[in-house]
């Protein structure tokens, strides 16, 4: 057994196919199997079960494959750490964001921690808010900024960056020549949600249930899976929404969208630093970490 057959062995569990893990790893297929084969000789069990079109870990599997990405990690970290000490920055980062950070504010992020640092990778893996913070505790990426605090024990967060939100509407909205509107004015109207997982949605319902208002009351007449979607229901005509300037800023500028405050709602938020509480960080994210504090204002 070596790490790089455990390497392999992780590809296929990941992408629960021999061909798909052989693609990524620039093998051929015969050649992928026969390192599995290796390893269920190595460990004398089977590993691994082809059920139809889907590869499967046995419970023996998943065993091994939560070791594995244990000792890969391990290794990962190991190699930065030594490049760290003798003054190169070098090796892979996962980063994960939510909607709107994952959109507009971390591409731009890591385009200048790589120019810093060109011997660093770093892939970034966008969900909803939800979906970012299980992918950290699970280790699946070693950071997250999402637009949501947790209440998870296994999670740390802090504030990294300050976000305005505004009512988003169509620039030929009857409301759109006004500057703000009144809370309890959105009753009635056709409005397009965001889904449950969303940090934008939480901090929406939270802020209306701070001001009295069910968000329940509100007629809402779709429900988005992404930003960009309820940007594009707005210009259809679709409904308006809550959404943070950052991700319509252009729309704006070009006179397709207007923005309004709302009297009563304290719209403003925040996007949080998240990191799993109790896993060790590699020297690249560590040095990410403090880049994006040095490079990323809280107000």
């Amino acid at each position: 057994m070596d790490l790089w057959q455990l390497k392999i062995f992780v590809t296929v569990v990941e992408k629960q196919s021999f061909s798909k893990a052989s693609d990524i790893i620039h093998l051929s297929q015969p050649t992928v199997s026969s390192h599995i084969k290796e390893l269920e000789k190595h460990f004398q069990c089977r590993l691994l079960d082809r059920l139809g079109k889907k590869t499967e870990p046995t419970r023996a599997g998943w065993i091994l494959f939560d070791h594995a990405r244990k000792m890969l990690a391990l290794k990962d970290t190991t190699e930065s750490a030594l490049q760290n000490f003798i003054g190169c920055m070098k090796g892979p980062l996962i980063i994960g964001g939510s909607t709107i950070p994952a959109g507009y504010v971390l591409p731009e992020l890591m385009g200048r921690f790589t120019r810093a640092y060109p011997d660093v990778s770093v892939r970034l893996v966008s969900g909803d808010t939800r979906q970012i913070i299980e992918e950290v505790k699970k280790g699946r990426v070693e950071l997250g900024v999402v637009g949501a605090r947790t209440r998870d024990a296994a999670i740390t967060q802090e504030t990294l960056l300050a976000d305005e939100m505004k009512l988003i509407l169509p620039a030929d909205h009857p409301w759109a020549h006004r500057s703000a509107i009144d809370y309890q004015e959105l009753i009635g109207e056709p409005f397009i949600a965001r889904e449950s997982g969303s940090g934008t949605w939480q901090s929406i319902c939270r802020t209306l249930t701070d001001a009295g208002l069910d968000p329940e009351r509100l007629t809402i007449k779709m429900t988005m899976g992404s930003s960009t979607s309820v940007i594009q229901g707005i210009l259809k005509q679709a409904g308006i929404s809550i959404l943070s300037t950052t991700a319509v800023a252009d729309d704006i500028a070009k006179g397709r969208l207007a923005a309004l405050s709302v009297n009563g709602l304290t719209l403003n938020r925040f996007f949080y630093l998240t990191l799993a509480k109790n896993r060790t960080r590699s020297p690249v994210c560590q040095k990410f970490i403090a880049f994006a504090r040095q490079h990323l204002s809280k107000t």
